[in-house]
């Protein structure tokens, strides 16, 4: 066969293709699914919110999950060639739990061998350890150990911290830098991030689906901040005129919670401070993000942190709960 008629089909037959983007209506989901879609090729969606509103429309094929039966699941991924996993939550709250999560992941996989699924790609987090203490960074080393066994070729995808026009975290600083007469930051500041774009991190997923073999890729920005550095950045683009002040990590963390108390949400946990102080969302590889968070901070001043993102009412008031997983 000649080789650009074999490119060709090739070509063709990835644009025909059927992808399976768990919670597409979500976070990292939904720019996954867009660049599928920009690329010609099919989405259906698995989520725990069948009955929400969505850019999608009819170009989105709609499944509830079905954790407790994954034969059920498996018909639902009947013909999918890719299946990219966000599914994920960011703490323990009621009834859901990260081992109620890992449980889940679990069943999704064995779902997807059932359906006869080619490949997963799965959105992992930066530093994942089975031993770690943290519930998310043990969570989700297991799950990936899980995905190393199963009977799928795959791609474990290690996001950084995601940041784009919907995330949580960089847009509640912004939130608070703007109404507030002071900012608290846990001990010194000197901990790092290194964020990625949300459409950097959906092409990274997208390119290694088609990439061949199995492959385990950091998805991180070209930007390294303190948090220092982050939060200073973040009052220059709102123009902010809190005082910035460092307290004592178990003070700013009550802080947090009181302010948890304010907006009816979890603003910070505990893990989570201590997987910020810990370094753990920087990578060690080369940057494979392109997107500077400078600039975009600047290029979204006016939108940015004008209204609170709440954690709590965006996934964990619905009746079954699916994340992206990265909106910290």
């Amino acid at each position: 066969m000649d080789g650009a008629v074999a490119v060709l089909l090739h070509v063709e037959q990835l644009r025909d293709s059927m992808n399976a983007v768990t919670g597409a209506f979500g976070y990292t989901g939904k720019y996954i699914a867009r660049r599928l879609l920009m690329l010609g090729e099919s989405v259906l969606t698995l989520t725990g919110h069948p009955g929400r509103s969505n850019e999608f429309g009819a170009s989105v094929e709609v499944f509830p999950f079905r954790f407790d039966d994954p034969d059920a699941m498996a018909e639902s991924l009947s013909g999918v060639r890719v299946l990219y996993n966000t599914y994920w939550v960011r703490f323990d709250h009621g009834k859901t739990t990260y081992d109620r999560a890992v449980a889940n992941t679990r069943a999704l996989i064995r779902a997807a061998e059932i359906a006869g699924v080619e490949r997963v790609v799965h959105i992992s987090i930066t530093n994942p350890n089975p031993e770690s203490p943290l519930p998310y960074f043990r969570g989700k080393a297991l799950l990936e150990e899980e995905i190393r066994k199963a009977r799928l070729s795959y791609a474990i995808v290690r996001p950084t911290v995601v940041f784009g026009a919907e995330d949580i975290l960089i847009n509640n600083i912004a939130f608070l830098l703007r109404k507030l007469p002071a900012f608290i930051i846990p001990g010194t500041g000197q901990f790092r991030l290194q964020p990625v774009y949300v459409e950097d991190l959906a092409r990274i997923a997208v390119e290694v689906a088609h990439s061949p073999g199995n492959i385990v890729i950091d998805a991180a920005g070209p930007e390294i901040f303190s948090f220092e550095e982050l939060v200073r950045s973040l009052a220059r683009a709102v123009r902010s005129r809190a005082v910035i002040l460092h307290a004592w990590p178990p003070l700013a963390l009550a802080a947090a919670h009181i302010l948890g108390t304010v907006f009816h949400d979890l603003v910070l946990t505990g893990d989570e401070l201590e997987g910020l102080m810990a370094n753990l969302l920087i990578s060690g590889d080369a940057p494979t993000g392109s997107t500077c968070l400078s600039r975009w901070l600047t290029d979204n001043s006016g939108a940015l942190g004008t209204r609170y993102a709440s954690e709590l009412d965006r996934h964990y008031l619905s009746p079954q709960f699916v994340s992206s997983g990265h909106e910290r």
